[in-house]
């Protein structure tokens, strides 16, 4: 939005003020401005709610020729008179977003309404962005003469934030936001953990239609919230959630539930997932085998470069998981590892046996501070896990380490709580 090239003006300047007739003679007050949200970045404003001779009636906008700071004028001397009934995606501006919060998408957080600004574009009244400095809050306070005229880029725009709405019956937050969308999980775990726990459900709600990215959310959240967010729902629920989660993750989510909700939320997995979710609930949490991923690629160390690579194109596994290729023996036996940028330059047919270098390994019942001792002893970003017998059992990877040792204002500050 060009806000140079545009008059823009305060909603707390034209809600209080006069509903005219077409004659400039004043017909009632003007207690609220109604919007549509939907797709377009500007919503535009559907209709009024006045009060008229002690009633509350509907403006439709077809009867509106001009808005601004002080008055609505209607293009007619006689007024249709309706009562206000909401229609689906209508929210009223002062009532429903005015002083509460909102999600600013392009900071990724929390902020407040504390104006509201409206313009004229593409022939029409839109909301065009909110005011959440204290400047704002404190213009409507002041008397209306003093209140001035809005500066250009002294307010979000409104295509950047998302109001909620889950406590207006006839809407729903935007599901899902092509913006909220875009977001890091970590972003949108940030924000559900800054709302209060209405606005946390509203958002985790919206990602309900987006069952991917709801899954990689839950694994950013901490313990309480994962609790918070699930505790509620069905164990044929949690077990559809668990499905689309890292199996370390899935995990820790088991357990938060209560003991006796665990085995039958595990038997609704597949065979596969439960067998895998079990191995790792049957380790200390703070050891190697709680920390690791049954995540990875290992193939026969006689397999060509070619096929490694394409075990690695079929895998669905998450990027962190693919970073390293390892090689074992006939008898399943670890032989050492290749990194996926090394495996990639490797001569067309070669044996991988012939690239494999030694790896650091750890036992599963190694603590935590001997897995982080050693990847930063040896600059590790993956260690595996492996057996008495040398068999790998899993991955631990630099971020599942750091999700122990930093705090977690640290992580988020640093944008270690995943990768992309």
């Amino acid at each position: 939005m060009a806000a140079a090239e545009t008059l823009v003006f305060h909603l707390s300047l034209v809600v209080g003020g006069e509903l005219r007739d077409a004659a400039g003679e004043r017909l009632g007050r003007v207690d609220d401005l109604i919007v549509r949200l939907g797709d377009e970045d500007y919503p535009p404003v559907t209709g009024v709610v006045a009060t008229v001779a002690g009633r509350q009636v509907f403006v439709a906008a077809e009867q509106i020729v001009e808005l601004g700071p002080g008055f609505v004028t209607l293009i007619a001397q006689q007024l249709d008179l309706q009562h206000f009934r909401r229609r689906p995606q209508e929210v009223l501006l002062k009532k429903d977003v005015l002083d509460r919060q909102l999600i600013n998408l392009d900071g990724a957080r929390l902020v407040r309404a504390n104006e509201i600004e409206l313009a004229r574009l593409e022939g029409w009244y839109r909301v065009v962005g909110v005011d959440v400095s204290l400047r704002g809050l404190l213009r409507r306070v002041m008397p209306r003469a003093l209140a001035g005229r809005v500066e250009p880029r002294a307010f979000l725009d409104w295509a950047s934030v998302e109001p909620f709405t889950g406590h207006v019956p006839t809407v729903r937050l935007r599901v899902p936001h092509p913006k909220l969308a875009k977001l890091h999980p970590a972003q949108v775990a940030d924000l559900v953990e800054a709302a209060s726990h209405n606005e946390g459900e509203e958002i985790m709600a919206a990602l309900a239609s987006d069952p991917e990215l709801e899954a990689d959310v839950f694994e950013e959240l901490e313990d309480s919230h994962q609790l918070e967010f699930v505790e509620d729902r069905s164990d044929p629920e949690i077990a559809e959630l668990l499905g689309r989660m890292e199996t370390d993750d899935a995990a820790d989510l088991v357990l938060q539930l209560p003991e006796e909700r665990r085995e039958d939320v595990i038997g609704l997995l597949s065979p596969f997932q439960a067998r895998r979710l079990r191995t790792l609930l049957g380790y200390d949490p703070a050891t190697a085998g709680g920390l690791m991923s049954p995540e990875f690629i290992c193939v026969y160390a006689d397999a060509t470069r070619e096929e490694a690579l394409e075990r690695v194109e079929r895998s669905s596994l998450p990027a962190e998981s693919l970073s390293w290729v390892y090689g074992m023996n006939t008898h399943r036996r670890l032989r050492g590892g290749i990194a996926l940028a090394d495996l990639v330059r490797t001569a067309e047919g070669e044996r991988l046996w012939n690239v494999l270098r030694p790896v650091q390994t750890v036992r599963a019942d190694a603590d935590l501070e001997e897995v982080a001792r050693l990847m930063t002893d040896f600059d590790l970003t993956v260690v595996p896990v492996v057996d008495e017998e040398e068999r790998i059992l899993g991955i631990v990877t630099v971020d599942d380490v750091l999700e122990l040792v930093l705090p977690e204002p640290w992580r988020r500050r640093f944008g270690l709580l995943g990768s992309d």
